[in-house]
């Protein structure tokens, strides 16, 4: 037990500290990596390919020529079949990190004022809470960091400032712009009807419609928050990163949004600029 324990404190007297700092980024990617593929569908074959190396580990082991043969011949077509099976994840994954935003750490502009994105969030919130009273089925989209300007060619231009009554009357049935999503960027209602992609999840609820699987689906591939009220239910939504969190009142969703949506105040103290981040 002592020469085991020798022997490792040995080893760590030999680490650099440039074998530190190559520890920890590769453990940090591993973590990243796990994050973005946990829940989703990459993860089951994550699996499967886990399964297979473990056969083929074993087949050697085991003295089984031809199961060796044949998982050695796909091994060497491995890496360009995981292009071409986990595309949509690599895509995703890429867009993730694409906004990432590491010069706006020193950035100490706010692109918008935080009045006026407060009275938007109170404008979606009591449309929302109105139209789930009235179980009027409604999709909103507030834009963040990456900019949703092919959705928003999608769709209806409006450019009109937010106001519960513009949702409301968008969203009520058989109107010419109540199909769709509604894109609000930079605290304005940009367009209506709007097109969004729909979620690959196939480990949802059979109970979500296409408006809240649009809403993942968006949520997926942009930093968007997407708020959704069901038609048959009534029950307010909101989809971020992917996720979906159902059943908000209008207490939750305002603090949800504003938590999310609302930047906070950048002072140029460094301890409240890393606060910031932290809360992130």
């Amino acid at each position: 037990m002592n020469s085991a324990v020798q022997y490792i404190l040995g080893y760590i007297k030999l680490l650099k500290v440039t074998d530190l700092i190559d520890i920890i980024i590769v453990a940090i990617i591993i973590y990243y990596l796990i994050k973005l593929l946990r829940e989703t569908r990459a993860a089951q074959l994550v699996k499967g390919l886990a399964l297979l190396l473990a056969i083929f580990v074993a087949s050697d082991w085991l003295h089984l020529n031809t199961l060796h043969y044949i998982l050695s011949g796909t091994m060497q077509i491995g890496v360009f079949a995981l292009v071409v099976i986990f595309q949509p994840e690599l895509r995703n994954m890429l867009e993730r990190i694409g906004r990432l935003k590491v010069g706006s750490f020193l950035d100490f502009t706010n692109d918008t004022d935080a009045e006026e994105t407060e009275m938007m969030i109170e404008s979606v919130v009591k449309a929302a809470c109105d139209m789930s009273q009235t179980r009027t089925g409604a999709l909103i989209v507030i834009e963040r960091s990456a900019k949703l300007n092919d959705y928003i060619r999608s769709g209806t231009k409006i450019d009109a400032s937010v106001s519960s009554r513009l949702l409301e009357n968008i969203f009520v049935p058989n109107t010419p712009l109540h199909d769709g999503a509604v894109i609000i960027s930079n605290n304005r209602a940009a367009a209506a009807s709007c097109l969004l992609p729909l979620t690959n999840n196939l480990n949802l609820s059979h109970d979500l419609g296409t408006r809240h699987r649009a809403a993942i689906g968006l949520s997926e591939c942009t930093d968007a928050v997407v708020i959704v009220v069901s038609e048959e239910t009534g029950k307010i939504s909101i989809a971020l990163n992917g996720t979906l969190t159902r059943n908000l009142s209008d207490i939750t969703l305002t603090k949800a949004l504003k938590n999310t949506v609302i930047r906070p105040k950048q002072e140029s103290d460094h301890t409240e600029k890393l606060k910031f981040w932290r809360s992130k």
